[in-house]
């Protein structure tokens, strides 16, 4: 195989583990899709700073990056908000969605006063984020006040009942690779759109 071809098919990123551990790799390899291009994220991850969080939300958005969000095992914490800003988003029953409210901490030796500041801001920027949150993913602030206190786990299932994802059976996951491939060998600007035509009925949920 030449190594000088492009590969085919969208790029593939992979959120595992701690966001904030990963985060220089993961907004390099977003920065590696073009503007408006299509690429697959697989999520396993149980989260990490809400600031990590928010910065790789923002690329997806402001490069206007076709992403397809696919939850491989967990995607909890802060790992649901650059999940929520995907185009396309996908479950199987097993997957995993922890919600609830954020958690912060500081060092040791911060000051009384910083700390009250702190706590401040950061009471702000909870409220904030679960609006946006459930704005992105297309559901009730209602629904996310349910889900994020005191804290729940959710399932793929429910999160597609609940009209945020596709919930696609575990033996059909190959049709997902399949489709987006056949889709790149059409080289059409709107593939991604054909490919939610394409799947079969039972397997589709509006996102």
């Amino acid at each position: 195989m030449d190594q000088s071809q492009e590969p085919e098919g969208p790029l593939e990123i992979a959120i595992v583990g701690d966001l904030t551990d990963n985060e220089s790799d993961l907004t390099e390899k977003l920065l590696g899709v073009e503007p408006g291009g299509e690429c697959l994220i697989y999520f396993d991850s149980p989260g990490g700073s809400p600031y990590c969080a928010m910065s790789l939300m923002t690329l997806i958005r402001m490069r206007r990056i076709r992403a397809t969000g696919i939850v491989t095992g967990e995607c909890s914490s802060a790992a649901l908000w650059p999940f929520a800003a995907c185009e396309r988003r996908i479950v199987t029953p097993y997957s995993v969605l922890l919600f609830h409210p954020m958690r912060w901490q500081s060092e040791e030796n911060v000051g009384l006063s910083e700390a009250a500041e702190w706590a401040r801001h950061f009471g702000q920027l909870e409220r904030e984020m679960d609006d946006l949150l459930g704005e992105l993913f297309g559901v009730s602030p209602e629904l996310m006040a349910k889900w994020i206190s005191p804290g729940r786990y959710v399932s793929g299932g429910e999160v597609a009942e609940a009209g945020m994802a596709e919930l696609v059976r575990f033996n059909d996951l190959h049709k997902i690779g399949d489709m987006f491939n056949a889709a790149e060998s059409d080289n059409h600007p709107q593939s991604n759109g054909r490919l939610k035509a394409h799947m079969p009925a039972e397997d589709r949920r509006a996102n």
